[in-house]
């Protein structure tokens, strides 16, 4: 029996079986994963401006989830650093209580774009827009890093990114060398460590030895507990703010944003890791599972939470190939915030910072940036236009914009694609036979004109089709309009096409339909096409065209 699409992968190996072999290599992926995800979790917590402890719970709720219902077998999730912008904006608006609504709307969003088949369509947002926004964001959890990666002695920073920087101008003064020296140490470590051990990350090293340092040495740097005080080793039990029908109009702009980029987010890692792998995920029970995971994360005070790629891969180089290492990366991570969640509270601000440049470098995409750039203005358009909203105005925006501006670019060019061709002459021009049809006539009946229409015939190319059609200077007796091209139309092709047919009929002039594809044939019937054209003027060959035309012309003699 075929499985569904929304069957989770989890369930599909559990009923093939798992070997033990197979289950150990996970189980030992599990753990490095865990131990990766721990400082990212927290560091993207405490940029997005809530407390660490969120991220941890945000990755152990949702990590979970997203494993157990998933439709990728080796998908790690979590909080990622593509959400820091939004997650930031809400908190600061809305408060805490806000995020958890909004973060639960954006699960019930993505549950309702996995059960409607959105999955497929996601994929089809530009290159460009997602390189776009997300060095956009790059950019953002860069600048928002600077505070803590120079110790500045700054109460608030501004969320506008202008702003942020005048701040950072006038407080300089104040920079805390020690701070620094540990940022660019984490920095040098998380990039370089990998010549010592591939298994062990340089992050994981960097919080150890910084936090030791600052603890055994009084080296004065704030912390997590200067900061934010203690860190909670328990989960809460689930809970739920009061909701008002207000507050989800204020939220429902933000909530759409944190659904549409946790489904691409997520969706583009189960690309990447199923060519790691040469698997195929299920993109619509990915995209319910992270619905669910949201939900869930909400409940218990977490954050947005979506497929991480970078987690993702450490998982695939380290030989998951099931569910059971997302599952094991949960577990560790729950351990650790069990027992280890006092001695967090030590880690400095500072390490967190060079965490999250490192993270904002890899974010970038610098190299297919500086590529796009190379490429057709259209692209760079809208490269140039997501990367500077997300950056100055809000990735909110950024977003919209971007994708109205790519849909608008798209149509575009495929009405630059559309013709309208005045097809009379191709049939004297025996010269040339890249211009001829091989099952052309040999000359087209006296009084009869012909266009042949090549290209989708949407709303997007009908005003070139009409104004073509009103420019003929002397009206036939007969216009064929042959449509053997004509991919498909739309609802205003139709009522374009219907209007030609009227004016013309007006004029005395008959229209003759040839070679119209079932598709496009489907949609004229069911907007009553007959009730201006005659059945019999719809044919479906050149030749049957000619013959009705020379039957309308003989009837008018």
């Amino acid at each position: 029996m075929k499985e569904s699409q929304f069957t989770p992968k989890f369930f599909s190996l559990l009923k093939k079986g798992i070997s033990k072999e197979q289950f150990r290599k996970d189980f030992i992926a599990g753990l490095i994963v865990g131990i990766v995800a721990l400082p990212l979790a927290i560091a993207f917590a405490i940029a997005s401006g809530v407390s660490p402890d969120k991220g941890l719970i945000t990755a152990i709720i949702a990590g979970l989830v997203i494993s157990v219902l998933g439709g990728s077998r080796v998908q790690i999730g979590g909080p990622t650093g593509a959400f820091i912008v939004i997650v930031y904006a809400i908190v600061q608006e809305f408060s805490v209580d806000g995020l958890i609504i909004a973060t639960f709307m954006a699960g019930i969003i993505m549950i309702a774009m996995g059960i409607a088949r959105l999955g497929n369509l996601l994929k089809f947002i530009p290159h460009p827009l997602i390189v776009g926004f997300t060095s956009g964001i790059a950019i953002i959890i860069f600048s928002s890093q600077i505070k803590d990666f120079f110790g500045l002695s700054i109460e608030t920073v501004p969320a506008d990114f202008i702003e942020k920087w005048k701040v950072y101008a006038l407080n300089f003064s104040s920079i805390n060398w020690s701070a620094v020296a540990i940022a660019t140490g984490t920095i040098l470590l998380a990039f370089n460590f990998h010549r010592v051990s591939k298994k062990i990350p340089g992050s994981i090293v960097a919080i150890l030895l910084s936090t030791l340092a600052v603890y055994f040495f009084n080296i004065p740097v704030p912390t997590i507990e200067t900061v934010f005080g203690e860190i909670p080793n328990e989960l809460s039990m689930p809970h739920f703010p009061h909701i008002n029908f207000a507050t989800v109009q204020k939220l429902i702009q933000p909530a759409f944003a944190i659904a549409l980029l946790g489904g691409i987010e997520s969706l583009l890692s189960a690309v990447v890791s199923d060519g790691m792998i040469g698997g195929r995920h299920r993109s619509n029970a990915e995209l319910v599972a992270q619905g669910v995971a949201n939900c869930f994360s909400s409940m218990f005070g977490g954050i947005p939470a979506t497929g991480a790629i970078a987690r993702t891969a450490t998982n695939v180089k380290n030989g998951g190939r099931t569910p059971i290492a997302g599952i094991v990366h949960a577990i560790v991570l729950l351990v650790i915030m069990l027992v280890l969640a006092p001695y967090a509270k030590l880690i400095p601000m500072s390490c967190l910072a060079g965490i999250l440049i490192v993270v904002a470098y890899h974010m970038s995409e610098w190299r297919q940036f500086r590529s796009l750039l190379k490429g057709n203005k259209s692209d760079v358009l809208i490269l140039l236009v997501t990367f500077f909203l997300t950056v100055i105005f809000d990735l909110v925006i950024a977003i919209e914009i971007g994708i109205v501006l790519s849909s608008f670019i798209l149509m575009k060019r495929m009405s630059d694609n559309t013709t309208v061709q005045l097809a009379n002459d191709l049939f004297a021009n025996k010269d040339n036979p890249d211009v001829l049809f091989e099952d052309e006539l040999p000359v087209l009946p006296k009084g009869v004109t012909m266009f042949e229409i090549n290209g989708p015939l949407f709303f997007g190319a009908t005003q070139t089709f009409q104004d073509t059609m009103y420019r003929l200077q002397e009206r036939p007796k007969v216009l064929i309009l042959r449509m053997r091209h004509v991919p498909f139309i739309d609802a205003t092709g139709i009522y374009r096409l219907i209007e030609i047919i009227k004016k013309f009929s007006e004029q005395n002039t008959a229209i003759i339909l040839s070679g119209v594809n079932d598709n496009v044939l489907r949609d004229l019937l069911k907007s009553d096409i007959y009730a201006v054209l005659s059945k019999e003027n719809l044919t479906d060959s050149i030749e049957k065209a000619s013959e009705r035309a020379a039957q309308i012309i003989e009837k008018r003699k």
